[in-house]
């Protein structure tokens, strides 16, 4: 299955601004880690564009604008084939799960970046 990283604004582009630190390298060493098949978005890192389920969007209200906010970023989905999409964040999970039957990708798989390292781990005997 081929999958796909959403580098959340809070983890990495604001982290960047206040701390001097974007998380953008470590997820993709950890996908390197679990998966044989990835490919990056585009734009990537620093570039990326937001989801619009920040700040907690989920709740305020704001529906209609919060899934027209999330359409360029499953454009950018689409357009990578890939069937499944690492997120770290818990804002931007929820926003991707809720938002993918509204632009026909219902079979999109949404998966915490800690999830993809659980199932790594599962040991076969």
């Amino acid at each position: 299955m081929l999958a796909t990283y959403h580098d959340p604004c809070n983890y990495c582009r604001k982290a960047e601004k206040l701390f001097g630190h974007g998380f953008y390298n470590e997820p993709r060493w950890i996908l390197d880690q679990c998966l044989d098949n990835w490919v990056d978005l585009y734009p990537t890192r620093e570039n990326q564009l937001c989801c619009g389920g920040g700040g907690g969007a989920l709740t305020t209200g704001y529906n209609d604008e919060r899934i027209a906010y999330g359409k360029k970023k499953m454009d950018q989905i689409k357009a990578t084939g890939a069937e499944m999409i690492i997120v770290p964040c818990h804002s931007c999970h929820g926003q991707l799960n809720n938002i993918k039957k509204e632009y026909g990708m219902k079979d999109l798989a949404v998966k915490y970046l800690w999830e993809l390292v659980a199932d790594c781990m599962i040991l076969q005997f």
